[in-house]
């Protein structure tokens, strides 16, 4: 939160606020952020959909509306403490219809790796396509790996190898120390079930189908934005496409949400196809802010949703 409240303060800081009010409340084109909301539901519908398809094979046996709703309020968890919520959805399974948490774990890992190989194939893609783009885009931000790496010390690179030789000693240690516990065998049983899990499912074109629909879904959810703004409008799917990625690779960065992140990669990404820098900070700022929302919106519903559902146990 910090981290994203510092970048998002040093985007904004010298922004004129009567400029958001006007572009909210009378500027905005509204019905094309309305018809987006339906395309950021139904990409964690899918989420939730494919995530029953990987537990069927181990087994577990989850509601289709406990999983959706599931999948909601892991969203909306994760604006507060990102990633949490891929944790806390593998909880509700376990409360509410009798699901391993171990093996739910193991499959939210197999999603991620899915989804890591979804977005590595459009990058490159995209990257191909609009490669000058990129260029321009690293070169205006300095993100290069050699200047990055050109900025450490020799105190910075000993700093550096010494934090990893103690998350790898940290490690070791505490396995050794789980070794002894008398349910290791099977949790790491569990795990490794549900990481194979995709080798199992059945109807895997119905998998796949929902694996793209999901990256679609988010796209169309983003791009669809675009027509809200004159100065967005005419841009066109390639350039939303382009904004996309980078802003994806943006969220990775642990803030809620990607906030700060992923207004500033978004932004500079406008900026390279020639939008005035206030006009994206503006853009940026909007859009995601109603898309937090909606989000929160979900959680919220998804919460009094599993409060009135039914628990069952296997």
């Amino acid at each position: 939160m910090a981290l994203g409240g510092i970048i998002l303060w040093w985007m904004y800081r010298g922004m004129d606020w009567e400029t958001l009010r006007v572009a909210v409340t009378s500027e905005m084109n509204w019905t094309w952020m309305w018809l987006s909301f339906p395309f950021g539901i139904l990409a964690q519908v899918f989420r939730a959909l494919r995530w029953r398809q990987l537990l069927k094979p181990l087994k577990e046996h989850a509601r289709v509306h406990t999983s959706i709703n599931a999948v909601f309020l892991s969203y909306a968890s994760s604006l507060v403490v990102p990633r949490v919520g891929e944790v806390l959805r593998c909880g509700v399974l376990k409360r509410y219809d009798g699901c391993s948490f171990t093996r739910g774990v193991g499959t939210v890992v197999t999603e991620r790796v899915v989804d890591m190989v979804m977005i590595a194939v459009l990058s490159l893609v995209v990257f191909v396509l609009q490669i000058p783009v990129f260029m321009r885009f690293f070169h205006e931000t300095g993100l290069s790996l050699g200047g990055f790496l050109g900025q450490f010390t020799t105190a910075g690179w000993l700093v550096t190898a010494a934090c990893g030789i103690i998350i790898l000693l940290t490690g070791y240690l505490l396995m050794r120390r789980f070794q002894f516990m008398t349910k290791t065998r099977s949790v790491v049983a569990d795990l490794t079930a549900g990481l194979l899990s995709i080798r199992k499912v059945e109807g895997k074109v119905a998998f796949w189908f929902y694996s793209l629909g999901i990256w679609v879904c988010y796209f169309l959810h983003f791009y669809l934005t675009f027509f809200c703004f004159t100065s967005t409008a005419s841009l066109g799917y390639s350039v939303a496409l382009v904004a996309f990625v980078v802003g994806t690779f943006a969220v990775l960065v642990p803030t809620p949400n990607g906030a700060g992140p992923w207004h500033f990669a978004v932004k500079t990404v406008l900026m390279l196809y020639g939008v005035d820098g206030n006009e994206g900070a503006l853009f940026a700022l909007i859009v995601h802010t109603v898309q937090t929302l909606l989000v929160a919106a979900l959680g919220l519903y998804a919460s009094v949703a599993l409060a009135l559902t039914r628990k069952l146990k296997h």
